[in-house]
């Protein structure tokens, strides 16, 4: 609050509010002035446009088609002319010795028809690239001259990669790579190709209204088997992954609130008398809080070793200092007067706790374990790459490999519906458990009825 001496005479008070409103207006441009001069560090600090030159638009383009298509490989074997064809290139999604899709006419010479004109030839020695608009391109590979590449006269295009040992040539309609051992050729298709079914399955390339008639038909049982089994989406293994992970978060959170509800009480002036173990109570929670889940995790695998119950214990640790700090001030903030009231009734003190405090905080307990619990089903994604457990190990394995990022699009999508699913749950149970409503008190109450249930 800003007091004038009134003995002062009108110049000074003048003089005196205008160093005021002077004040005011360097205030409100030297608060602006730093925040653009702090962005304009971090602009310098972090090296932007350093950033933005390295950065390769084209490899995102490719990143973010390769997590909604996949590619089909076609190779040959330049030493022994044999020819595969195999689903993102894996032994998983090969096709039969001596069969290949319908684009792909196998013989002594291959012809791939990569649509609107694009035909890749394997030779018995050159391989041939016709790309319409441009011409030929021609590569012969040998162990002892490398890649010898023929290309139209001109200038060599940016899609284009030549050298002595590799060619590659990328368009819209397909990829050839060429080195001295191999030549290959990729086709993308949009969506997750072999998802129910791998080719080896016998119902793969059945339509769902077949494959309605054969589950009606009995064998229900053998389609979801097959489903369940496969071995290129792995089902099975990323269900049972999303489980050690909503495990690993139930654990951690609920055994915090166990372990730090009783500790709370030793942290608080109402309930512990002592200033020293107040003191060092508060200040185990300091300290196991204030070491991040990460380090935890860490330091916990090496003295239990990889695993989820190794994740589980790191999300416990960490939660436990929180929670004690939280259920310490609810405790602080509770009604003397009913712990008073459970006592006149000749309670004893542990039933004056479970009847005249617990009941006080029950509400903020429920509210930030089920807080937790939603947000440590995120953080358990994370610690599971570290401990060798659940969902976020197997993002992290697809990520490392580089080979299949429509696994890594839908390990994401499955982490956002379990977060979602989670943030619902979290929110129905608060609900019920809370505000009561759902059940019979919230019904008669919707009714207008106002009562308590025994």
């Amino acid at each position: 609050m800003t007091t004038f001496d009134t003995t002062l005479t009108t110049a000074d008070l003048k003089s005196d509010i205008s160093r005021l409103f002077l004040k005011k207006r360097l205030m409100n441009f030297a608060l602006p002035a730093a925040v653009l001069a702090y962005l304009a560090y971090l602009f310098v600090a972090f090296d932007l446009p350093g950033l933005w030159e390295r950065a390769s638009l084209d490899n995102a383009k490719t990143l973010v088609s390769d997590s909604y298509s996949y590619k089909t490989h076609v190779t040959r074997d330049n030493r022994s002319g044999e020819v595969s064809v195999a689903i993102e290139g894996e032994r998983k999604g090969a096709y039969p010795t001596g069969s290949a899709p319908d684009w792909v006419a196998l013989g002594g010479t291959t012809v791939i028809d990569l649509e609107d004109g694009h035909t890749v030839t394997f030779g018995t020695e050159t391989i041939e690239y016709i790309i319409p608009g441009y011409g030929s391109v021609r590569a012969t590979p040998s162990r002892s001259a490398g890649v010898q590449a023929e290309l139209p006269p001109g200038a060599v295009p940016e899609w284009i990669s030549v050298s002595n040992n590799r060619l590659a040539v990328t368009t819209d309609a397909g990829r050839l790579t060429v080195t001295r051992n191999r030549a290959e050729v990729f086709r993308y298709f949009t969506g997750w190709e072999l998802f129910f079914f791998t080719l080896d399955s016998p119902y793969h390339g059945m339509g769902a209204g077949e494959l309605l008639q054969r589950a009606a038909s009995g064998e229900a049982g053998a389609i979801f088997q097959e489903f369940w089994t496969n071995k290129m989406w792995r089902h099975q293994d990323v269900a049972w992954a999303i489980a050690e992970t909503l495990l690993m978060a139930f654990l951690g959170t609920v055994g915090a609130g166990i372990i730090a509800l009783p500790l709370a009480f030793a942290a608080t002036r109402n309930f512990m008398p002592l200033r020293s173990v107040r003191f060092a109570m508060r200040r185990l929670f300091d300290f196991v809080r204030g070491v991040d889940s990460l380090i935890w995790t860490v330091v916990l695998a090496r003295a239990f070793g990889p695993g989820p119950l190794t994740g589980a214990l790191a999300i416990l640790v960490t939660d436990t200092g929180t929670f004690g700090k939280i259920f310490s001030e609810a405790l602080e903030n509770v009604d003397q007067k009913q712990i008073e009231g459970v006592a006149s009734t000749g309670a004893k003190p542990l039933q004056r706790y479970r009847f005249g405090v617990i009941p006080q905080i029950t509400p903020v307990l429920l509210s930030q374990l089920l807080y937790f619990l939603e947000s440590n089903t995120r953080s358990a994604t994370i610690i599971g790459a570290i401990t060798g457990g659940g969902i976020g190990l197997l993002l992290t394995q697809a990520i490392i490999t580089q080979k299949d990022w429509e696994e890594v699009a839908y390990y994401i999508t499955l982490i956002i519906l379990m977060v979602m699913l989670m943030d619902w749950f979290s929110g129905w149970l608060r609900r019920r458990l809370i505000k009561g409503e759902g059940g019979r008190a919230g019904r008669k109450e919707r009714k207008g009825k106002s009562f308590l249930l025994p």
